[in-house]
């Protein structure tokens, strides 16, 4: 036993400290979306290098799940969540020093590195945690608080960030210098947080994230794995576009609004996760199916009238459909996952979910080259729509 273990805390308490840190390192994730617009007006660049540092951060979160997201199984889900929260703070120095187009690529893309090993490893060590101090309840408790500590944190990031940008000073500088204090005092306390893996003896040789489905259940993977994939494209669009399109589109320039917009997203997405994990899954996806196919055509709506009241609606009408999407696809491959394989199956879907935020970010990007950003979010809107209607039709008929 480790100095650490023996000084362990109870797994009751172990499964909420784990949320919440897996809330902290989430939330700082996005909170440089409403800052965004601030680096572009510093430094004069174009909608399209907004695009392509979000989407540095999405390809450091696809290139960690493939190389690193799955390395819990075999070291232990506290030391990759040590490890994932302090290459987070790391990001965070590189944002305080090194801030111009290349340092937020980079900071970007390390902080994407960071995410990608803590998603599937945090979601395991919740489930694990909250099996072992409670272990006759239903295991979609522990995958909704789960769920509802990543997208919160999602969801937090960018209403804190606007918050910084409109009533404290520095805001390029003083929420990565609050993040970086938190994210340290983060990797502390998962010190004493226990550990639920035992490390296989001997280590087994180091390979990448392995791209294939759990034994036997192949259709039942496939059906989540589009869900994860359309739930995160959704995500993408709010996180990337948006603020962006709320000042030239809507000529709403307030920094907080910015904020507010994505957060009212994965807000919605994180409460429905919570409020409906009861529900039969089969209604919940009906539910999901619903509020995808009203929110996107409430978006695009929005966006030609155009209408921000409309346009928000659209958003949170959405958000709930993606967030019942998003943690159903979690549940069924944790349920799906061998003994032994189960961060290995996780981060299998969160690669598939996190190219689902890259790629069509990147397409996006590329786009605003060519077309003009209204045009580029309505084809956009009704690409998602189709993945997201489609990935909840084909998950019911499974459920």
């Amino acid at each position: 036993m480790t100095n650490a273990s023996s000084r362990a805390v109870s797994a009751a308490t172990g499964f909420w400290i784990v949320a919440v840190v897996f809330l902290t390192a989430m939330a700082y994730s996005t909170i440089p979306t409403p800052l965004y617009t601030l680096y572009q007006q510093r430094d004069g660049f174009a909608v399209w290098v907004i695009t392509m540092i979000f989407a540095a951060y999405a390809v450091g979160v696809v290139l960690s799940l493939f190389f690193a997201g799955h390395l819990s199984d075999v070291f232990g889900r506290r030391r990759m969540l040590v490890i994932a929260v302090l290459v987070s703070a790391a990001s965070a120095v590189m944002f305080l020093v090194w801030n111009d187009v290349a340092g937020l690529l980079a900071a970007r893309l390390v902080n994407g590195v960071s995410i990608g090993i803590l998603t599937a490893t945090a979601t395991a060590h919740v489930s694990e945690l909250r099996a072992r101090s409670k272990p006759d309840e239903d295991p979609i408790i522990a995958a909704s608080v789960a769920g509802a500590a990543n997208l919160g944190g999602l969801a937090l990031g960018p209403l804190i960030g606007g918050f910084f940008v409109e009533f404290l000073p520095d805001p390029l500088v003083l929420p990565h210098a609050v993040f970086l204090v938190l994210l340290l005092a983060a990797g502390a306390a998962l010190l004493v947080v226990p550990e639920t893996v035992m490390r296989p003896v001997p280590r087994p040789r180091y390979h990448p994230q392995r791209l294939a489905f759990p034994p036997g259940s192949r259709p039942s993977f496939v059906a989540a794995g589009l869900g994860a994939f359309a739930s995160f494209a959704l995500f993408g669009l709010f996180t990337s576009l948006a603020p962006t399109f709320l000042v030239d589109a809507f000529h709403a320039p307030s920094h907080l609004l910015a904020g507010a917009t994505p957060f009212a997203v994965f807000a919605s997405a994180a409460i429905a996760q919570v409020v409906l994990a009861r529900v039969a899954l089969r209604r919940q996806l009906a539910i999901a199916v619903l509020s995808c196919a009203v929110g996107l055509i409430a978006i695009a709506v929005g966006a030609v009238l155009p209408s921000l009241a409309l346009f928000l609606v659209g958003g949170i009408i959405g958000g709930v459909g993606v967030g019942i999407l998003f943690r159903s696809a979690i549940a069924t491959a944790a349920g799906l996952a061998a003994p032994g394989k189960r961060g290995e199956t996780l981060a299998l879907i969160f690669l598939i979910a996190y190219c689902g935020l890259a790629l069509p970010v990147i397409a996006v990007g590329v786009s605003l080259l060519f077309f003009g950003e209204t045009a580029v979010l309505l084809v956009f809107t009704a690409l998602v729509l189709v993945a997201t209607v489609s990935a909840g039709t084909v998950m019911r008929r499974r459920a």
